[in-house]
């Protein structure tokens, strides 16, 4: 049955260089001497650290605890001795550091206690906390709490659950080369999510693009007996793996700003996710390693299974990086992110290492003003006004440039890739929305100050007039006390005269 697609508007076309990369399986990469595991991964609140240097962990330990409402499980990758727990230098383009747990491995990878879950038995809310305690993310680059996406929604249940095996951003592969080689456990994980979420339907949107990976799941779909599950070749157009693209595309659906899929009976997860939900659940595995597509200037691109922590350079060796190697990029070039060092580890969000040369990725040519010609607003694929958002962020009026929705902006750099001025509009996108996000929490940093000066003001002034209640008490008590005292002055006085005349009359007689 051919099902009816739809298109978004905008997108781009670019080289996708994934033939690189898609023609060895996926290799195991080695366990290195050393595993620096970052406690943030995910969206939300950093874990608590639930180890301290010297202890021994084993594989798939957890080593951080979730903090707050929207937070998510560390593990240990493999089984060895805690060396620190400290701050070390993270795989973000700030080159900041944050507090990490260090691994020496024993060289014996011994699991922990692991068991399956009887998820079929269970209540959604257990099941939601198993998955949080898994560690499972979104492993599509979102990296979101999976636990919090399993969810029927308002209605009870899903109108369609879509799983994304898009993989539009050049160069990477991990996602295909899953499908492809691991594909019956991705459908059995789709199939889970379908039973959590009480879905009608569930489509894997693939690129056409990626023949292999659509056979190879369709022979997955037959073999598990999964019939409601429906493979969909979709066009091969960036950013089709953007999940309201994709929703767009397999459904019709187009979810409007400040609304989310769930209000109209759909929910995304990626195919890599689901795997991971099939391993947390049926094998009690937690989420302790990832395909990573390696990629670019290096002799033999492609694929690996990782352990999370693992220093990049390691995983680069494997592909032997190319003399003329001048950087790292976690992601790919529409958007990934320039690599502060090569130490930096392996984390969930990295699908991709991609090794750059003044070849590969020359210099950009110099920017030059802006000509309003609209090419950038033809190609967003989310309806943006690029331009608009562009000018007021460069001005620094972040105000209108909110107005413009500058954060339904999903950076997939469309608008630089036309762009004929060569601006490179992401980065401004990027700057004025980590202004913002500054300056929000200047304010909120500031309300509580003033909240805390209010609060210290009213018990300083509730203080002083308790004080001086107490005061006028003691006082009034005194005065009681001497008022009392003279009274009995006096009767002593009268008692006394009493006596005398007494006295003085018997004196007499």
């Amino acid at each position: 049955m051919l099902r009816q697609l739809f298109s978004f508007n905008g997108g781009v076309k670019p080289a996708y260089n994934k033939e690189q990369s898609n023609q060895m399986p996926i290799a195991v990469a080695p366990v290195p001497a050393e595993l620096v595991i970052p406690l943030h991964q995910s969206v939300g609140g950093t874990p608590r650290p639930l180890v301290q240097a010297g202890e021994h962990v084993k594989k798939g330990q957890l080593i951080g605890d979730p903090d707050g409402f929207v937070s998510s499980s560390v593990h240990a990758s493999t089984s060895g001795l805690v060396k620190a727990v400290e701050p070390r230098l993270m795989p973000h383009t700030s080159g900041l550091s944050a507090l990490c747990v260090v691994i020496e491995p024993d060289g014996k990878d011994e699991w922990g206690e692991i068991s399956p879950m009887p998820w079929r038995d269970m209540e959604p809310d257990d099941v939601r906390d198993v998955l949080r305690d898994s560690g499972v993310v979104g492993l599509g680059g979102a990296v979101f709490p999976s636990y919090l996406k399993v969810n029927p929604g308002k209605q009870g249940h899903l109108d369609t659950l879509v799983i994304n095996g898009a993989e539009c951003e050049p160069f990477i592969t991990c996602d295909d080369m899953q499908m492809r080689e691991r594909g019956e456990t991705i459908v059995r994980g789709a199939a889970i999510l379908r039973d959590l979420t009480k879905a009608t339907r569930v489509l894997i949107g693939i690129e056409d693009n990626k023949p292999e990976a659509i056979t190879a799941m369709k022979a997955a779909v037959t073999t598990t007996g999964e019939s409601r599950i429906e493979i969909v070749p979709v066009p091969t157009r960036y950013p089709a793996g953007g999940a309201k693209q994709l929703i767009r595309v397999l459904t019709g659906i187009e979810v409007p700003h400040g609304k989310r899929s769930t209000d109209y009976g759909v929910q995304c997860f990626n195919t890599g996710t689901a795997y991971a939900i099939y391993e947390a659940l049926e094998l009690g595995r937690p989420l302790i390693s990832r395909i990573v597509t390696v990629a670019g200037n290096v002799e033999t691109a492609r694929n690996y299974e990782v352990r999370i922590g693992t220093p990049m350079r390691e995983v680069v060796a494997l592909s032997k990086a190319k003399p003329d190697t001048d950087r790292i990029v976690m992601g790919g070039p529409m958007m990934g992110f320039a690599m502060p060092a090569d130490t930096v580890p392996v984390v969930k969000a990295t699908n991709c290492i991609l090794v750059g040369s003044p070849t590969l990725f020359p210099p950009p040519p110099p920017e030059m003003p802006c000509i309003r010609c609209g090419e950038c607003a033809r190609a967003c694929p989310t309806d943006l006004q690029p331009f608009e958002m562009y000018w007021f962020s460069r001005a620094k009026i972040f105000g209108k440039a909110q107005e413009y929705n500058l954060f339904d902006c999903i950076e997939c750099g469309c608008c630089a890739f036309v762009c004929p001025s060569r601006i490179p509009l992401v980065d401004y996108y990027r700057f004025a929305k980590s202004e913002i996000w500054a300056r929000e929490k200047e304010k909120e940093s500031a309300d509580v100050a003033r909240k805390r000066y209010e609060y210290r003001i009213d018990r300083e002034e509730r203080e002083k007039q308790e004080k001086a209640a107490k005061l006028a008490a003691k006082a009034a008590e005194t005065k009681a006390k001497l008022a009392a005292a003279g009274a009995a002055d006096e009767n002593k006085a009268l008692i006394a005269a009493a006596v005398a005349r007494a006295q003085e009359q018997k004196d007499r007689g």
